[in-house]
């Protein structure tokens, strides 16, 4: 079973063999290291560009302007607040040029708290890029979901933020999770695909034979069916949401997971169904609590369900803090956990409307 690195370095793999991709880039990105996070190793057309985010989302724009098909990657989403500029200019060039000028890029970047990355390496991306128009948004929370995702992106004919929760690019997938044609033995897949330690000079990855999987841009999913309270999240927060709704399920309390994977567009079909199945509605996501993509779909949720409501809508977001802390205990005080998901789900099903 493959992790979610693992399943985007495949993804990027289809991309430059089939789909294709021109040149994945960014910093350590190629040859030797394969991304700070591996996910670029053994790359066809993985190099490294210097340390210049303004720079790696320009030459993005003007690869993808010239008829190429780039993949840029920002190596944490901390430093691509240094290119907003940038990325609304790949964002408005479609709307711009009237149609005229496609701009087929991807911009991939680790995103959120979990690895104690502390205040220049934890931010979250999410509330930002929904703010920034023309671009599509995802955020995978499993290994089959990212690789889905990526080869969406990479078909796409316009720019793509494709937020990696760096808390989960080391974990696998679970059962009924495969990425078509991965061999089932999790050992042979790193065999054949990690790169060794030490000299890598002469070393080349042996690829499976992976089948295409699209998962659609804008298509929620149902990670568990419920009656109670709906939890919309995302990324790093699915598991935990999970395993809230798991403990409650012991006192009786049925809450319906959606992971989004989706920012924009958005599945508000399947928000609004799952609003109208329960009732009640909370927003789980690590960004800061203020001007959150949370709030937005609570604004939204109010304005066109608000009768449908038995309870108010809750956010459940990230500290309005200028950083995460180093500690342990103040990285957790900071963004949301799984006891505080399981009490805000417990809240919102015993209200009394």
């Amino acid at each position: 079973m493959a992790t979610m690195i693992q399943a985007i370095r495949m993804a990027l793999h289809v991309g430059e063999e089939r789909l294709g991709v021109t040149d994945i880039f960014g910093q350590d990105v190629g040859p030797p290291l394969g991304g700070v996070f591996t996910g670029t190793q053994g790359l066809e057309t993985a190099w490294n560009s210097p340390l210049d985010e303004r720079g790696i989302i320009g030459m993005a724009i003007g690869l993808a302007l010239a008829g190429r098909k780039p993949i840029a990657e920002i190596q944490f989403c901390d430093y691509a607040f240094n290119s907003i500029d940038m990325l609304k200019i790949a964002g408005n060039t479609y709307w711009a040029s009237a149609g005229d000028w496609n701009v087929p890029l991807v911009m991939m970047t680790p995103v959120g708290a979990g690895i104690r990355g502390s205040i220049y390496h934890s931010h979250s991306f999410d509330a930002q890029a929904t703010r920034i128009p023309g671009w599509k948004i995802v955020m995978p929370s499993n290994p089959r979901d990212a690789y889905g995702l990526m080869l969406s992106a990479i078909v796409d004919p316009n720019p793509v933020m494709f937020l990696e929760p760096k808390a989960l690019l080391r974990v696998k997938g679970r059962d009924g999770e495969e990425i078509p044609g991965e061999p089932g033995d999790p050992k042979a897949l790193s065999k054949m695909i990690d790169a060794p330690l030490g000299d890598r000079s002469a070393w080349k990855p042996a690829w499976p034979k992976l089948e295409e999987y699209y998962v659609s841009i804008g298509k929620a999913r149902v990670a568990r069916a419920g009656k109670d309270v709906t939890v919309l999240t995302y990324g790093r927060n699915v598991p935990m949401c999970l395993a809230a709704a798991g403990e409650l399920a012991k006192d009786g309390i049925d809450a319906e997971i959606i992971d989004l994977r989706s920012l924009y567009p958005y599945d508000w079909p399947a928000i609004k169904d799952s609003v109208r199945k329960t009732h009640r509605v909370l927003c789980v996501n690590e960004d800061t609590e203020i001007t959150n993509f949370g709030e937005h779909l609570i604004r939204r949720i109010i304005e066109e369900l608000f009768y449908e409501l038995h309870a108010p809508p809750k956010l459940l977001a990230g500290a309005h803090l200028p950083g995460v802390g180093l500690a342990d205990a103040l990285e957790r005080a900071t963004i949301p956990q799984t006891s505080g998901i399981k009490a805000a789900i417990d809240t919102l099903a015993r209200h009394q409307p």
